[in-house]
């Protein structure tokens, strides 16, 4: 066969499957040609049933490509919201600082804010579950903390806000898991003997969180860890202002004899 054929026949079998790619990306892509309109309310069907990856799908092309659209803008905040129920929480996360970032004075701005607290909030199963672990030195309440930033920013920046009552609630309640997350922490370094570190660690709860629950059991710790590095003065000091704030504390109640301070009878099972 002469060359000049064998060159026609490898264009016209370039030729071929070149059509055949294009005809079958065209294929692929079932939202060729659809309006913003379609992709939205696509999307948005995509939510209704629960299929998350859809409608991330349909929503990021309905971003690309009307970027200028009535619907773009509201498309950002729903592919974050998407992304949180599907579990991907760091593309939600970045997802809702781009739009912060881009449109702060937004009308939805106290919904952005309040969306990335409740994708923080979160992962307070993960810090709960630490509660139960031996270990506490190592485990980073940095989601809890991220949320708590955000649900302050609804309730200061938005007090009008639909969303500025739940968030002040949940704002409490991190507070509270924040404050024990500290204390469990003092409690591993009493159990390892770490008294300076059990002490700073306690102090942080106290000046942190003065109103949460687990300040009256950081207040014993300081007292305690004090007492091991006879540092008498931080640790009387410590013991006023537990009398002072805790009268009726459960640790007051192992102290019988007169002659020995009431915390070197306490011995709890740190």
């Amino acid at each position: 066969m002469r060359p000049s054929v064998l060159t026609l026949l490898a264009a016209v079998a370039a030729s071929a499957l070149l059509a055949a790619c294009a005809g079958s990306g065209d294929q692929a892509d079932e939202t060729a040609g659809w309006s913003a309109q379609r992709l939205y309310g696509e999307a948005r069907d995509a939510q209704s049933s629960k299929d998350w990856t859809k409608a991330v799908k349909y929503l990021e092309k309905l971003e690309a490509r009307y970027p200028y659209g009535r619907y773009a803008q509201q498309a950002q905040l729903e592919i974050a919201y998407a992304q949180w129920k599907a579990d991907e929480r760091a593309a939600s996360i970045a997802a809702i600082d781009r739009f912060i970032k881009l449109y702060p004075n937004h009308a939805n701005a106290d919904y952005a804010y309040y969306l990335k607290g409740l994708v923080n909030f979160a992962e307070r199963e993960g810090l709960l579950v630490a509660f139960t672990d031996s270990d506490m030195s190592d485990r980073d309440p940095k989601a809890a903390i991220e949320a708590y930033g955000a649900f302050k920013e609804v309730v200061t920046r938005f007090p009008e806000s639909k969303y500025a009552a739940d968030a002040a609630a949940r704002m409490r309640y991190l507070i509270n898991s924040l404050a024990q997350h500290d204390v469990h922490v003092a409690r591993y370094y009493m159990r390892r003997s770490a008294y300076v570190a059990a002490a700073n660690r306690a102090q942080h709860a106290m000046v942190t969180y003065p109103s949460a629950p687990a300040a009256e059991e950081a207040l014993f710790i300081m007292i305690h860890a004090y007492d091991r590095l006879q540092l008498n003065d931080l640790r009387d000091d410590a013991d006023r202002v537990m009398r002072k704030n805790f009268p009726d504390s459960r640790y007051y109640k192992g102290a019988i004899r007169r002659d020995v301070s009431w915390w070197k009878l306490w011995d709890p099972d740190w």
